[in-house]
């Protein structure tokens, strides 16, 4: 597995990237298929923020968590990005029990734009957007730990919004035709 550090305002150690590296290296016995894994440590005003991000045969699998040191961040990271591969594996075993078909996956190419018009554009993502039922789209939305997701509806084939409305609903936006 390939693993990849990014430092913002933040140093990191060779003690603490061999111990960060050790450590993620164990997602490998939780799920085989994880080609690399970026860690991204960012210091501001006091507080790590500890990013982890880990490719899991093209579905992308994030957690992120703050603490006042570095280490303490990261483990904590590590835990929520461990229970989200878990939960991976256990919707790809109910998928596997339910005989669906192929597999989905999802790449993002992120760019960074900013032209000086209002408004500002910080982040602009470039989603390959595949076919899939609405419950894989939301498993997919859960994986990333984001609040919405973009994906082509295997049934209508117009590209829908799957979002989180509250602690166990979601909202669905379909295009008007």
């Amino acid at each position: 597995m390939d693993i990849r550090f990014v430092q913002r305002g933040a140093e990191i150690d060779e003690k603490l990237r061999e111990y960060m590296e050790k450590k993620i290296s164990r997602l490998e016995k939780f799920f085989r298929k994880i080609l690399n894994c970026q860690i991204v440590v960012t210091h501001h005003k006091g507080t790590f923020n500890v990013e982890t991000t880990a490719n899991a045969n093209g579905v992308i699998l994030r957690a992120e968590e703050d603490a006042p040191e570095p280490r303490k961040a990261f483990d904590q990271s590590l835990k929520n990005l461990e229970r989200r591969i878990k939960k991976y594996n256990s919707y790809l075993k109910d998928r596997a029990q339910l005989g669906a078909g192929e597999e989905f996956s999802f790449s993002l190419d992120e760019v960074s734009e900013s032209d000086g018009s209002a408004p500002v554009i910080d982040k602009v993502k470039k989603v390959e957007v595949r076919p899939m039922e609405i419950s894989e789209a939301a498993a997919q939305m859960e994986l990333i730990g984001h609040t919405f997701f973009m994906f082509q509806n295997v049934e209508t084939g117009d590209i829908n919004v799957i979002y989180k409305r509250g602690e166990d609903s979601y909202g669905l936006l379909e295009p008007v035709k």
